[in-house]
């Protein structure tokens, strides 16, 4: 794959809101649940976990909405670009992989998840694991952060 684009830097289609990193994204992987489905607008979402310490925005804030009792998602306000998701137990930003400038760079490596959801047209052409929402570790998490009122 090669050497990889760094900082990370993305942002939104119309270029309102801009971000980027100085480490790696971790964790990049599918999330084919019927939230990420309507958040994205497609059969799936493909996002990765960027540390906190690390990301910052350089131009323009996301709009929020908190799509669960557990998470949160951050859009452009002006063009709608899905940009980010947080659960709310954790800093670190899940960023849209489509929303990276240089997205090619940061190819799944962690699973399918979701799978309960997934849409039987869509076609998977991979190994990568394939998992429920409900057994994921960060999900598990934040429910269990959200059930013990440490939201």
């Amino acid at each position: 794959m090669g050497d990889k684009t760094m900082p990370v830097t993305g942002g939104c289609l119309c270029g309102a809101v801009r971000y980027e990193s100085s480490d790696p994204p971790y964790d990049v992987g599918y999330c084919h649940c019927r939230m990420c489905q309507k958040a994205g607008g497609g059969p799936y979402s493909l996002g990765a976990f960027i540390p906190a310490t690390a990301f910052r925005f350089t131009r323009g804030e996301p709009k929020f909405y908190k799509s669960s009792a557990w998470a949160k998602r951050g859009f452009c306000e002006t063009c709608g670009t899905p940009l980010v998701m947080y659960y709310l137990n954790s800093p670190d930003p899940g960023v849209s992989i489509g929303s990276l400038d240089h997205p090619e760079d940061w190819p799944p490596t962690l699973c399918h998840s979701g799978m309960e959801s997934r849409i039987s047209w869509d076609s998977i052409n991979d190994d990568l694991p394939r998992t429920r929402t409900e057994d994921e570790p960060d999900y598990i998490a934040a429910r269990a952060a959200v059930d013990q009122g440490k939201e």
